[in-house]
């Protein structure tokens, strides 16, 4: 109590981050912006968004007047993150939790988006494309264990427990070709099922890369099995996060950083739209 007016302290750890972001931070955008028409996996929605009330069709008394939009999207659309309740194997989400059980009434209630949690950690960016020395891996071509091995080594950033891994292919640069960047008769480029136990092995809390399924898909292939899902989400209980766009990072030589993302909590949902980025110093 000073002068009658109670004051406090602010914790030293808080006075830290305080600190080091008066000091001069930036971000970099990791994601897509929404826009209608966007690419977007066969398997969901696509988003669509217009204006349902224009300035100037409903104006005040003294002259004002609002605009605003009704949006239709998938949770799995654009930039996005999967829920521990996107995939099952045998009938049995993570954690042996029965997946018939948890998805009745419209909504799961094992394992919802809304417990996705809001992630501010380590960040380390895996670019497996310059590792290749090109710009974008061939569709269709198989991330591997090896592969991040080594673009671990090329980053000096080895990942660890709690961290979130991004894997660069250079395949968002289609993204403004749907054709293209599906990939259906190509092949996407993605990260193989001993990959997805090499993320893993390393206690991981999420893994993303700038691809439709994050997976490899073989060229004609689809979605017909995706076993890298499996890996993570059931077995391990890693969060996926999909169509990131990891150029302007890479061009940045990017290669650790603050990583800052906030899910939407969307109850008993299996996955949710989010605006991740890197933070680093400015």
């Amino acid at each position: 109590m000073t002068n009658g007016r109670t004051t406090t302290s602010t914790h030293p750890t808080t006075a830290a981050l305080l600190a080091a972001v008066a000091g001069g931070v930036r971000t970099v955008e990791l994601g897509h912006p929404l826009v209608t028409g966007m690419s977007t996996s066969p398997n969901h929605p696509g988003f669509r968004m217009t204006l349902i009330r224009r300035h100037g069709d409903v104006v005040r008394p003294d002259g004002g007047s609002a605009s605003n939009e009704i949006i239709v999207t998938g949770g799995h659309v654009g930039t996005h993150i999967d829920a521990l309740s996107h995939v099952s194997q045998d009938g049995r989400l993570h954690g042996d939790v029965d997946a018939e059980a948890a998805q009745r009434g419209g909504q799961h209630t094992e394992h919802g988006a809304e417990r996705i949690p809001a992630m501010i950690t380590r960040g380390v960016l895996l670019d497996v494309a310059a590792t290749h020395g090109v710009e974008v891996l061939d569709g269709g071509h198989p991330v591997t264990a090896a592969d991040l091995t080594a673009a671990a080594q090329r980053a000096g950033a080895e990942p660890g427990r709690g961290d979130v891994v991004l894997v660069r292919t250079g395949w968002a640069r289609y993204f403004a070709d749907p054709t293209v960047y599906v990939g259906h008769d190509s092949g996407v480029p993605g990260v193989t099922e001993d990959a997805a136990r090499w993320l893993a092995d390393r206690g991981v809390v999420a893994a993303g890369a700038d691809t439709t399924a994050f997976e490899h898909i073989a060229p004609g292939a689809g979605h017909r099995v995706l076993p890298v899902h499996r890996v993570l989400l059931v077995e391990n209980g890693i969060h996926i996060i999909e169509h990131l766009n990891l150029e302007d990072a890479a061009e940045q030589g990017l290669t650790e950083f603050l990583f800052v993302l906030a899910p939407l909590r969307i109850v008993g949902g299996t996955g949710s739209p989010v605006r991740p980025v890197a933070v680093v110093g400015a």
